[in-house]
């Protein structure tokens, strides 16, 4: 038996931030990780999400249960199960969201959250190394956030036609604005990807001597008197279980599926649900695991002339060749790139305050509602989402048994408005790619393959084609302690558990109008300085 003051569970981006700081600051601390170290070459290769996302030794590889919606297709959910979690695996957009989040947060009972509180933690986590206001960004933190640095004509011609479409230009929707269309920011530096494990845990090793136990299911929260006194884990292929202890609290970071999924395991969460299992009821929390939202997208894919230069023509060959040597001169290369090269921020009502969808372009096409798979002509793909979903879901376990799979049901397009705002961000994705902008680079609509005229078409479309853009929150949300919903209060502790907190995507109330992991680094950098304020100690 091992002790520390503070046990960790879950290596993501918010573990190895918290495992920074706290250790930065004297403390004895453990991080207790599922997954392999990251060792996998194309972990760091920013393009190597081809691989990554496929490859079950360092992704969590859950499956969504159908539903009506969806046309009963099951869809894949990816998470990162390696050191960096989901930072190591995912599309590496760097996006915090619109002020309107986190003052909804903050509105709905998650006291400290509004947007001038979490603020100063988007910024102390970044180094960004763009143009923008000191008043909103920061420059010295860990992370690198970069502007895309490799751009074509094709990517410009997309911007002008959103332009030419009402949409105005913004150099920074990270900035004092997030409306308009600009190239995307990314965690990638010098041609590489910057996870959290690089970033934090790394240095955090080799600097306060933080201890890293991976390859480590752990199998339950050890709970007496009230008091959460560590955790239970075993390794791959032993029986024999394992006990790491902590003296100031153990640190729930495992993600949206997976902290739900410990919870319900360690007797905390709905009591039905636990006595249906045998399991003992430690405290009856219904939230556990409810509240489940992601963004559904939707994508458009065209065919391009042959002298127009996409992703496509570069990723095999003679010319993938010359991509991968400019990669590894440091020059601009395909396989620098993040998952999508242009961001679109838009109101589906003009008149309103705050924008309700996305439209994103990627100068590659992509095989019919696929996310990370090259087509094999040609083309660019336009995508678009409902940024705040009303639809919600559930992570529910079905078993006692720590190796099998929860069921993921997030609901998708259960709320009328998310069907309704999605087709409206739909036909503004397809105005922009029938714009005279892209008239020189559109050769043929290839998917959908029938041209969408009512809304009911494109809702068939969406049902038939529409996949997750792996953005899960809410299954431990945080909120007010008169809330019944709720798992944690605004400290991030569990609700009537000692020594427990949650920190990771799975406390958000409601969806960022945003990719989620910024607002993870966001919450983790927050949860760290109040633990530290507690204890008498600034981070």
């Amino acid at each position: 038996m091992q002790t520390f003051d503070f046990v960790i569970v879950g290596a993501g981006t918010a573990g190895c931030v918290l495992a920074y700081r706290l250790s930065a600051r004297g403390y004895r601390v453990c991080v207790v990780e599922a997954g392999p170290v990251d060792r996998n070459p194309y972990i760091r290769i920013p393009g190597g999400i081809m691989k990554t996302s496929t490859d079950p030794s360092i992704t969590w590889q859950f499956n969504h249960q159908g539903s009506a919606n969806t046309n009963g297709r099951s869809i894949p959910f990816i998470q990162g199960r390696t050191l960096g979690g989901s930072s190591a695996i995912n599309g590496m957009i760097y996006s915090r969201g619109q002020p309107a989040d986190f003052n909804g947060w903050a509105a709905a009972g998650a006291q400290g959250w509004d947007y001038e509180s979490v603020l100063p933690y988007f910024r102390k986590s970044e180094r960004f190394m763009g143009e923008g206001e000191a008043r909103y960004r920061g420059r010295e933190g860990n992370m690198p956030i970069t502007v895309l640095a490799k751009r074509s004509a094709v990517c410009d011609s997309f911007i002008r036609g959103a332009v030419e479409q009402g949409i105005p230009y913004n150099p920074d929707y990270n900035g004092c604005e997030q409306t308009g269309v600009g190239y995307t920011q990314a965690n990638i530096y010098k041609g590489k990807r910057w996870s959290a494990a690089y970033c934090f845990l790394r240095p955090a090793r080799r600097q306060f001597g933080v201890t890293v136990i991976t390859d480590a299911l752990v199998r339950r929260i050890v709970v007496a008197d009230n008091r959460a006194t560590g955790i239970e884990y075993s390794r791959s292929g032993e029986t024999t279980l394992h006990t790491v202890r902590s003296n100031i609290c153990t640190i729930i970071s495992a993600g949206s599926v997976n902290s739900p999924k410990l919870l319900q395991l360690s007797g905390i969460g709905p009591a039905r649900l636990l006595q249906d299992l045998g399991i003992t009821v430690v405290r009856d929390l219904p939230g556990v695991g409810e509240n489940l939202s992601d963004h559904y997208a939707a994508r458009i894919v065209v065919r391009t002339p042959g002298n127009v230069e996409t992703v496509n023509q570069h990723s095999r060959g003679i010319p993938l060749i010359r991509e991968v040597t400019s990669w590894m001169l440091g020059r601009p290369s395909i396989l620098a790139m993040s998952s999508m090269s242009v961001y679109a921020f838009c109101k589906s009502n003009e008149t309103s305050t705050e924008n309700d969808y996305a439209v994103t372009f990627t100068p590659a096409s992509l095989k019919a509602g696929k996310t990370r798979k090259l087509d094999d002509f040609p083309g660019v793909t336009s995508g678009a989402w409902r940024l705040r979903p009303e639809s919600r879901g559930y992570i529910r376990i079905e078993s006692r048994d720590a190796n099998h799979p929860p069921i993921v049901q997030p609901n998708y397009l259960d709320a009328e408005s998310d069907r309704r705002i999605l087709i409206t961000a739909l036909r503004r994705s397809h105005a922009i790619l029938h714009s005279d902008a892209m008239k020189h680079i559109f050769r043929e609509q290839v998917f959908p393959t029938a041209d969408c005229q009512t809304d009911e078409q494109w809702l068939a479309f969406i049902r038939e084609y529409g996949t997750t853009a792996f953005h899960l929150v809410g299954t431990c949300k945080m909120g007010a302690l008169s809330d019944p919903m709720s798992v944690v209060d605004p400290t991030l502790k569990i609700k009537g558990i000692d020594g427990l907190r949650v920190v990771d995507a799975s406390v958000m109330p409601t969806t960022p109008s945003a990719n989620t992991n910024a607002s993870t680094l966001m919450i983790a950098e927050k949860a760290a300085d109040m633990i530290l304020q507690e204890l008498g100690r600034t981070s």
